[in-house]
């Protein structure tokens, strides 16, 4: 191999990207599915414990790659279990991901991007700016490194992977695809569903197509808003793609046979939770195979929405049901914790220590 001055990881490589790499040193392409296995499946650091490896291979590959995992910086515990990860990554900065218990399984949040450009009013993260996209490896690293933290005597495994935390997807397509190949890989990657994979955008209708395409995991799109008005002023990314052009998007969406689009709709007390706003929403959604969450906002400091009361949020997800959509209320977990997506980077950022049942972690 011709090696590099620093070692890179290893995770930024599609199994097709390593292929090539070792056929260029004349080494058998099986290789390749050996060392994956390693890595995603036996979660081994140093390519030394590759045992079915000859040992000037995996010197080799230590000469010219890590197996790099991100620095957990803080973690917070929820009364209900969820555990929330402050992860700072190599230069410095930070993102989060959330790991939710769920009866018989566990959901892990994550991140694609540090910071988000999308300027989003009702979130947190939208406060930070956009910093950089997420490579391939940082976002394998949240679920690769996640897997490690459900104590081996949990019956509960981790099955369902959501791109919902801090970044848009969308915004970092080409990354968020091929860390998907790894994820989705049931021969030598993480072996997850593409049935329990979803990605949730902010709605970049040019972009849809091309996931569709070189994807099969589930596509989720925050609304918010049935009218172009309230939604431009939720999220400015609507004065792009307005409502008419990212349901045109959605309609031709290559969406696979018994798929349904995930339409999530945050209520936010006086701003869109009204009858108007739920029959708007019904007439809206009626061209697309839709399911609906609606998800009360979480409040929290500095912002002006606040959450509708529990008797206004029945009777929006009951206008819903009443004309045959699938409407389910989606409550946060990890209430008494920074549940809020960015609200744990925040605080570090601020120079206050996490709170709640927190523990700092090299």
């Amino acid at each position: 191999m011709n090696y590099l001055p620093t070692p890179i990881d290893i995770k930024e490589l599609t199994r097709a990207d390593l292929i090539c790499l070792l056929q260029e040193e004349r080494i058998a392409p099986y290789r390749a599915g050996q060392i994956f296995k390693w890595i995603y499946q036996h979660q081994v650091d140093r390519f030394e414990e590759m045992s079915d490896l000859n040992k000037p291979l995996r010197r080799q590959l230590a000469a010219r790659f890590v197996i790099g995992r991100l620095h957990r910086t803080a973690v917070e515990t929820a009364r209900d279990g969820a555990r929330k990860y402050l992860l700072r990554l190599n230069d410095g900065r930070f993102i989060e991901s959330v790991l939710i218990p769920e009866k018989e399984h566990y959901t892990l949040c994550i991140s694609s991007q540090v910071g988000c450009a999308q300027g989003c009013r009702f979130c947190l993260t939208a406060q930070e700016g956009f910093i950089r996209n997420l490579t391939m490896g940082e976002i394998i690293a949240q679920v690769r490194d996640a897997v490690l933290d459900i104590p081996a005597a949990d019956p509960r495994r981790l099955t369902n992977i959501v791109f919902m935390g801090m970044g848009e997807p969308l915004a970092n397509l080409t990354h968020v695809i091929r860390a998907l190949q790894i994820i989705t890989d049931a021969d030598s990657g993480l072996k997850f569903s593409a049935r329990r994979v979803t990605v949730s955008t902010a709605g970049l209708a040019a972009q849809l197509d091309r996931l569709g395409r070189e994807t099969e995991v589930n596509l989720a799109i925050s609304l918010n808003a049935a009218d172009n008005k309230t939604r431009s002023r939720l999220m400015p990314i609507n004065r792009r793609y307005p409502i008419e052009v990212l349901m045109a998007a959605c309609r031709e969406y290559p969406l696979k046979p018994r798929r349904r689009i995930t339409f999530e709709y945050i209520l936010i007390d006086g701003v869109n939770d009204g009858d108007k706003d739920a029959r708007r929403l019904v007439d809206l959604l009626r061209p697309v195979r839709a399911k609906i969450n609606l998800i009360p906002f979480n409040e929290h400091d500095g912002s002006p929405f606040c959450r509708p009361d529990e008797a206004r949020i029945l009777k929006f997800q009951e206008i819903l049901t009443s004309q045959n959509y699938t409407a389910v209320i989606r409550h946060s977990k990890g209430q008494d914790i920074s549940a809020a997506c960015g609200q744990l980077n925040a605080r570090n950022r601020d120079g206050c220590p996490a709170s709640g049942s927190a523990s700092a972690m090299a």
